[in-house]
C-alpha cells in the first residue's frame, strides 16, 4: 500500500507540472495574437534634389540619392598624363632644363614622354641653350633634333682636331685630313698651303717646334649642312697677346667627317713669328 500511495502521489506532481506548462503556453500564443502590431516608422532619407521633393508632395515614395564617389584621378584626366595636359609653351619651358642626355633617356620612358622630350620647339630651345642663337631662322631639313645631333657630332670633331694639334700627332692629322688636291691649310703666318701633301708638311714643320701648344677655344660656332660644315672660333694661346680667328672646314664622305679647310688668323696686334706660325 505505501508503494501505491508513493506512486501515485508522484504521477499527481508530473501531471500538475504538465498541466501548468501547457497552460502557459496557451496564454503565451493567445497573448501574441491579442496585442496589435508595433508600427515602425519609414527611415527617412536625406535629400537635396528637387526632383526628389516633388516625387514626395505628389505621394511618391522618396528613393536615397546615391552619394557620389570622386573619380579616380586617371579617368578625370582620361588616361592622358600631365606633360599631355600641360599648355606647349610650358611644356617646352620646363623641357628647356634638361641637357641632352637627359632628354634622350626622357623619351625612352613611355610614349607620353617620347612625344613631349621629341617635341621640335624643346630641341631648337636646347640648340640655342648650347650652341647659338645666330641660326634662330634656320629650318632644319630633319628637323631640330636631327640638327642637334649633326652639330654636337661636328663640335666634337672640332674638338678632336685640337686634341691632335695638343699631342703633336702627324698621323692622327694625317688621317682627319681629306686626302685630295683641294684641300687648303692657311697658318696664322698667313702662308698658304694648298694640296694633302703640303698641308701635311706644314703640321710637320708646327709639331716639329720644341714649344708646347696651351691654348683655350671660345666661341665655337657650328653650321651643319647634308655633307658640309664649317666652324668658327676664336684661340687664345696666350692671353696677353689676343685671340686667333679660325675657321675649319669638313666635308662628309663615306660615313665620317673630314677636314678640308684650316684658317687662321690674327685678331690684334703682332706677336711673335713662332706663336704666330704656331
Amino acid at each position: 500500500m505505501e508503494i501505491f500511495s508513493v506512486l501515485s502521489e508522484a504521477s499527481f506532481v508530473a501531471v500538475a507540472v504538465t498541466t501548468l506548462c501547457f497552460l502557459f503556453a496557451l496564454f503565451s500564443l493567445l497573448r501574441s495574437y491579442s496585442l496589435p502590431r508595433r508600427f515602425t516608422p519609414p527611415r527617412k532619407h536625406h535629400c537635396d534634389c528637387a526632383s526628389n521633393s516633388d516625387s514626395a508632395l505628389n505621394g511618391g515614395m522618396l528613393e536615397p540619392s546615391p552619394v557620389p564617389t570622386p573619380a579616380p584621378l586617371a579617368e578625370r584626366r582620361t588616361g592622358s598624363s600631365m606633360m599631355e595636359e600641360l599648355v606647349p609653351e610650358i611644356t617646352t619651358h620646363a623641357l628647356s632644363y634638361l641637357d641632352y642626355p637627359s632628354l634622350c633617356r626622357l623619351s625612352m620612358t613611355n610614349s607620353s614622354m617620347r612625344k613631349a622630350a621629341n617635341d621640335d620647339n624643346a630641341w631648337k630651345a636646347l640648340y640655342h641653350k648650347d650652341f647659338t642663337l645666330e641660326q634662330d631662322s634656320v629650318t632644319p631639313t630633319n628637323g631640330w633634333k636631327a640638327y642637334y645631333a649633326a652639330t654636337r657630332a661636328i663640335v666634337n670633331i672640332n674638338t678632336e682636331f685640337f686634341n691632335i694639334v695638343r699631342d703633336k700627332s702627324l698621323p692622327a692629322m694625317s688621317r682627319f685630313w681629306l686626302n685630295a688636291d683641294y684641300v687648303k691649310c692657311i697658318h696664322a703666318s698667313g702662308e698658304l698651303f694648298s694640296g694633302y701633301n703640303a698641308v701635311m708638311q706644314s703640321w710637320q714643320i708646327v709639331f716639329n717646334w720644341e714649344q708646347g701648344l696651351n691654348f683655350q677655344v671660345r666661341d665655337v660656332r657650328a653650321r651643319v649642312l647634308t655633307d658640309m660644315a664649317w666652324v668658327t672660333m676664336k684661340t687664345y694661346v696666350d692671353m696677353d697677346t689676343g685671340p686667333f680667328n679660325m675657321t675649319n672646314v669638313f666635308e662628309f664622305h663615306n660615313g665620317r667627317w673630314y677636314m678640308v679647310h684650316h684658317h687662321s688668323s690674327v685678331m690684334n696686334g703682332e706677336v711673335d713669328n713662332q706663336i704666330v706660325h704656331g
